[in-house]
């Protein structure tokens, strides 16, 4: 299971050694590097955030402050060079608190028990294959297996199925949300795909059906890295 997650430190320095850390692990993918609270803020009102890395002393707006904000929040790690606000961040109910300088195995303690939480969860779910939308003036049914991919637009998201188009008033983010890990991929900022319903990648684009479809480069390495699971190799 693939955990999206994005770190949030006013240190260069510091945003550099959890990006090495994040890379190592092979289940995390690294969606944003955020130097503030705003940043952060942003990110996550576009994007599904499973785990947050923040940092407690930041200018403007200090992590624990900037948490307190959040009515909808991921999981959250906090990484500090002072210990003593663990008592405040665990009251917080974050699932970890790293104190730096973080090593590699304190770090992936950490991580996979973020995972572990994660897949409890995901196995825990009833198994629902479908969602509805609002549709013009209609309510419409889609099924996870009808999807071919879907594509974000402004405010709204056109989900393209094999039995037609279907165009909503919603953000990426809702969307994606709905979607069940595993089965569907990001690949650019405004487009998710259906992995069973990828015929070919060439260059930057896969190719659907009819369809041609860009590849970012922020998600292209994910991409590959699943073609190589199912790669036949000499």
């Amino acid at each position: 299971m693939n955990l999206q997650c994005i770190i949030v430190d006013d240190e260069p320095l510091a945003r550099e050694g959890l990006e090495l850390l994040v890379r190592e692990t092979g289940f995390l993918r690294l969606i944003a590097l955020c130097g503030n609270a705003m940043e952060a803020s942003q990110i996550l009102s576009q994007e599904r955030v499973d785990l947050m890395f923040l940092d407690i002393e930041m200018p403007r707006v200090r992590g624990i402050d900037f948490l307190k904000g959040l009515t909808v929040r991921p999981e959250v790690i906090i990484t500090t060079a002072y210990p003593h606000f663990a008592l405040e961040g665990f009251e917080l109910n974050v699932l970890d608190y790293l104190v730096k300088p973080i090593t590699p195995e304190r770090f992936l303690r950490s991580v996979n028990r973020a995972r572990e939480l994660m897949e409890s969860r995901q196995a825990a779910s009833p198994a629902v294959d479908f969602f509805f939308i609002k549709c013009n003036n209609s309510y419409e049914k889609i099924n996870y297996d009808d999807i071919l991919y879907i594509e974000g637009s402004q405010n709204y998201v056109t989900i393209n199925t094999r039995l037609g188009k279907f165009m909503t008033l919603a953000t990426m983010k809702s969307v994606e949300e709905q979607l069940p890990p595993g089965r569907f991929m990001r690949i650019q900022k405004s487009f998710i795909v259906a992995v069973n319903k990828i015929q070919s990648l060439s260059g930057n684009e896969v190719t659907i059906g009819t369809y041609k479809i860009p590849v970012s480069k922020i998600y292209k390495e994910e991409l590959m890295q699943l073609i190589d699971k199912h790669l036949i190799k000499r």
